[in-house]
């Protein structure tokens, strides 16, 4: 009979171990939801940007293009015009 207490005892112990295991199982899981969150956050706020300063850059760069052409006009058709040989050129390849 005793041996059947015994038994019983490390059983239920094995029980509440086993449930400890796995509510510290649980909390891990949920604090690394919360980190990928977190993560993904930072991620997209980080794209965003990057995104804008990009848009920025070119819209910076075209303005200067514009004005380019327009103080040379005659300037950017020679390199128009050079830029189509060349691509004529590698096209017939």
């Amino acid at each position: 009979m005793a041996e059947l207490k015994t038994a019983s005892a490390e059983s239920t112990a094995a029980r509440v171990k086993a449930d400890i295991a796995a509510d510290d199982l649980s909390a891990q899981v949920a604090a690394l939801r919360n980190d990928l969150s977190r993560l993904t956050e930072s991620v997209v706020a980080l794209g965003q940007g990057a995104k804008s300063a990009v848009t920025d850059e070119a819209s910076v760069m075209t303005e200067r293009l514009r004005d380019k052409v327009r103080e040379e006009p005659l300037m950017a058709l020679a390199v128009t015009a050079g830029i189509a040989y060349v691509f004529g050129l590698l096209s017939r390849r």
